[in-house]
């Protein structure tokens, strides 16, 4: 797939959310950022976000100054996770199930009427990273026609005991984090700079301050609830990615960051594709960049911005 970077317009730096509640038919409370309407109403579907294990709706931000906004071409909508940012994180037997992800970013889309059901909308594009991607896969499988395009931003298409050869607690361990980058805020702040010093600035900043809190003795530690991060990695090795995808009816664009060197993240990503077309759905467009981390919103946010553009049309 080629992106067409020129339909991208520039960053606004001036634009700033709104934040907002959704209740969920289970009770819950769902935060989410409004970034805005374009001032031609009606133009393209909506976007909803999501963003990955550990993080919050900020990590959107360079995506969204791109899309969202009165100058931009969509409405942008980023969420927290149900256990991560603003929104609750309970504490319930089965409440991080995959089944409730999907049922909290469907319950933002129709608060926001952006499920199809509302005027001029033709369906929700979804967006997710990482994990994000897999809750927006359950999403859209759920949604149907209601959902206009997926984009799956380096996650959402493999088996995780299968490509990390882990059980979740070995990878709950690896997520760990050195004393000595939690020892202090300017410690952690220092850390994630130097993942792309040429990519740090305030949004990037405002990002990672998001995702941990300051103690009293001034170290800091996660922002998402530990029992939150436990039940949602125990969700993710429950993800079957090939009777997911295959079930989905809208388009599907996946962006994978640099792929190991066995190549078993495309080996993945072409059986997921096999098997929608196995299923009568169009294959799974893809774009590569092989030499980007995982964060592509911070290293390749116009790239992003395109492929939802893309989707969106």
């Amino acid at each position: 797939m080629e992106l067409q970077l020129t339909d991208v317009p520039d960053p606004d730096p001036t634009l700033e959310p709104d934040g907002f509640m959704v209740q969920t038919a289970a009770g819950d409370r769902i935060h989410f950022l409004d970034w805005g309407v374009p001032q031609e109403r009606g133009v393209r579907r909506g976007v909803v976000a999501v963003h990955g294990l550990g993080q919050t709706a900020w990590i959107w931000a360079p995506v969204a100054r791109r899309l969202g906004g009165p100058r931009g071409p969509l409405k942008f909508i980023s969420m927290d996770l149900r256990g991560h940012g603003l929104s609750d994180a309970p504490t319930d037997d089965g409440a991080y199930d995959l089944a409730l992800f999907a049922d909290d970013v469907v319950a933002v889309a129709e608060g926001y009427g952006l499920d199809g059901g509302a005027g001029d909308q033709e369906g929700v594009v979804l967006v997710g990273h990482g994990f994000g991607a897999i809750v927006v896969a359950g999403a859209a499988r759920r949604l149907g026609t209601d959902c206009g395009g997926l984009v799956l931003v380096d996650g959402g298409w493999e088996s995780l005991e299968t490509s990390t050869g882990m059980d979740p607690d070995e990878f709950l361990r690896g997520l760990d984090e050195p004393p000595a980058v939690m020892a202090s805020l300017d410690a952690f702040l220092a850390d994630r700079r130097a993942f792309g010093p040429d990519t740090w600035d305030s949004d990037q900043d405002r990002a990672a301050r998001a995702t941990i809190v300051e103690t009293h003795a001034g170290r800091v530690v996660p922002s998402a609830r530990p029992h939150a991060t436990d039940a949602s990695v125990r969700a993710m090795f429950t993800y079957d990615p090939v009777a997911t995808l295959a079930a989905v009816d809208a388009p599907i664009v996946a962006l994978a960051a640099a792929d190991d060197e066995t190549g078993s993240r495309m080996r993945a990503l072409v059986r997921a594709s096999d098997a929608r077309a196995a299923s009568g759905r169009p294959t799974i467009e893809v774009v590569e960049f092989r030499h980007d981390g995982h964060n592509l919103m911070r290293y390749r946010p116009r790239e992003v911005a395109a492929a939802i553009l893309a989707v969106a049309s």
